[in-house]
């Protein structure tokens, strides 16, 4: 982020700071109760980083339906975890809203790099979806399938507001791929809950702060005719 912060900012950035350590230390050390507890705070208080800082509402949406998403995963069970997803599904959209209208064209706009780019997130995608789909459960298959279209879609916009968007969605990406590897029965990296949230916390920092950045380069819009006469008080 930016140096020049207002004064609310700062200490909203520490209690996000904070929280986020104490939540992957409590999963490495395996205190569940205190991870639990401070799971759902956390994308709550980096909306209010956001909005302190001059973010769009729209930002503190999407890192709220992020908390949604949140807070049904820790319940359990299909039905949960599909609400869960489709509160993860709405902060996408949040998110591809967002590149639409702060974003500029990845590569400068030149369409060789930006078709590259397209189909090698396309391929990322069918790839994950061939080699999950056998081992997921069947009800679960589509679902999981058509959210992987969304993520993907909002990983590879995320290009258009920058670097650190760009990486925070391939972040979301890799922690959501872990999660779907767990449901496959997948052979799992030592302390999975660590890694997923890991990624996840550093992704959706990454998606804000591409987003805010390019809420503050964006150009403003030009007045059309009727405005530059209300302006100068003309009836």
């Amino acid at each position: 982020m930016t140096a020049r912060w207002p004064r609310a900012v700062s200490p909203l950035l520490w209690a996000f700071v904070l929280l986020s350590v104490v939540h992957v230390g409590a999963l490495l050390a395996g205190a569940l109760p205190v991870a639990q507890l401070t799971k759902p705070a956390l994308m709550p208080v980096l909306a209010c980083c956001a909005l302190a800082r001059g973010g769009p509402p729209l930002l503190a949406g999407a890192l709220l339906f992020g908390c949604g998403g949140d807070t049904f995963l820790q319940i359990g069970g299909d039905i949960a975890f599909l609400v869960g997803m489709g509160s993860f599904a709405a902060g996408h959209v949040c998110y591809l809203l967002l590149f639409a209208r702060y974003g500029a064209a990845p590569a400068g706009g030149r369409r060789g790099p930006a078709v590259a780019a397209g189909a090698a997130y396309a391929v990322l995608l069918a790839g994950t979806v061939v080699l999950l789909w056998p081992d997921l459960p069947a009800e679960l298959r589509i679902p999981v399938a058509g959210y992987s279209l969304l993520l993907t879609a909002m990983a590879f916009g995320a290009l258009r507001a920058g670097p650190w968007a760009a990486a925070g969605g391939l972040l979301f990406l890799l922690s959501d791929t872990l999660i779907a590897s767990g449901i496959a029965h997948w052979p799992q990296l030592p302390a999975p809950q660590f890694w997923i949230m890991f990624t996840y916390v550093a992704a959706q920092w990454a998606l804000a702060d591409g987003v805010l950045r390019s809420a503050t380069t964006a150009p403003r819009p030009t007045p059309g005719r009727a405005g530059e006469l209300r302006a100068a008080g003309a009836p």
